[in-house]
């Protein structure tokens, strides 16, 4: 596996003055500038030199520099036009890394890495996390992990066990295993954000815990489950569902479910039995 190296401190603020340019807050822009926690993100990724990554939000080449040391290639994803000449400036003499212009959520991945096996590596705003761990998740070549730089909360919320349970954290895990590898202090970024952030890592499935047939029902069943977290799977099913509570009932006792539990206290097992038992007990009306 690759072994951080320790490159010189790039001086993020002063090569962004050389620019001209400033953190843009409506982009979420935080620049990871600890060289430290830099190279704790490239440990977590445990990255191979033969592999490939997608890096998403290479900012001015931070991560990028480690990260092209450490793979085969590096594809920088980067949504900033004006980021970009800086960008190109610091990851010029790697031949190995090739920079995209545009927003990962409306890219690709095979298209960007042409091949079967890639690491995902991103240091994203908190308001598109979920979106884009789905994007990635359900891609047609999903990553063989993800590492990524998140609110410290949010990263939490990911790993959840049943009892605290979320639609976020279920969406992950029935694709892969996340786990919180070290936490990053907020003074490690330019600008400092208001909150500490984490560094997860999810390794991915070989295929989804939910027989790939009935993700979408599965999802369908989350989504009313959790639509109403105060009240029972009994009542927010039958509402979420627009099923009657008698029906709703009768599935959730053949999926030996208490009709009384709330939703964030069902772990991924449970929630196929329920999906498979919804799909015998509606057939017809989901035909």
């Amino acid at each position: 596996m690759g072994c951080p190296l320790n490159l010189p401190n790039l001086d993020v603020t002063r090569l962004l003055r050389q620019y001209g340019l400033h953190p843009e807050k409506s982009l979420g822009q935080n620049f990871l500038l600890d060289e430290n926690a830099l190279r704790q993100v490239v440990k977590a990724a445990q990255i191979s030199p033969d592999e490939v990554v997608l890096e998403i939000g290479a900012g001015v080449g931070s991560l990028t520099r480690h990260l092209a040391e450490n793979s085969r290639s590096v594809v920088a994803v980067e949504l900033d036009t004006k980021l970009i000449p800086p960008l190109k400036q610091i990851i010029g003499h790697y031949p190995n890394v090739h920079v995209v212009q545009g927003d990962i959520l409306a890219l690709d991945p095979v298209e960007l890495v042409s091949q079967q096996e890639y690491v995902v590596v991103a240091n994203i705003p908190y308001y598109i996390t979920s979106a884009l761990i789905r994007h990635l998740l359900e891609a047609t070549l999903p990553p063989l992990r993800l590492i990524l730089t998140i609110q410290r909360e949010v990263a939490m919320r990911i790993c959840a066990a049943p009892g605290d349970m979320s639609l976020l954290a279920l969406s992950v895990q029935v694709y892969g295993h996340p786990e919180i590898v070290t936490h990053i202090p907020a003074n490690a970024f330019y600008p400092p954000p208001n909150v500490d952030s984490a560094v997860l890592r999810i390794d991915l499935f070989s295929s989804p815990k939910i027989p790939p047939a009935e993700l979408d029902l599965f999802f369908q069943l989350l989504k009313a489950g959790f639509s109403q977290k105060r009240k029972t799977l009994r009542n927010s099913l039958s509402a979420g569902l627009r099923i009657p509570p008698p029906a709703t009932e009768t599935l959730l006792f053949a999926s030996n479910i208490d009709p009384m539990r709330r939703a964030e206290t069902l772990d991924i097992t449970e929630w196929n039995q329920l999906t498979s038992n919804y799909i015998a007990q509606f057939h017809s009306q989901i035909d």
